[in-house]
């Protein structure tokens, strides 16, 4: 998804990419706080890369190859 502004990196927002809908956030360049422009979710920089890091649990075998399967 593009950046929706020129400046500081947007990222993704926690709430809405667990269910897995990739929104950026607006960044308040006055307070320091990232806001979601979709739901209400608020936090620093910091709050959220540790939260998009937890949800990164989903995707962590994405680009392995499973050819067996043996559940025996």
């Amino acid at each position: 998804m593009a950046q929706l502004g020129k400046g500081k990196l947007n990222y993704r927002c926690p709430s809405c990419f667990m269910r897995d809908l990739d929104i950026d956030m607006f960044y308040n360049k006055d307070t320091g706080i990232y806001s979601c422009i979709r739901c209400p979710y608020r936090g620093d920089e910091a709050d959220v890369l540790a939260k998009n890091e937890d949800i990164r649990y989903r995707y962590r075998a994405m680009y392995e190859r499973f050819d067996k399967f043996d559940f025996d």
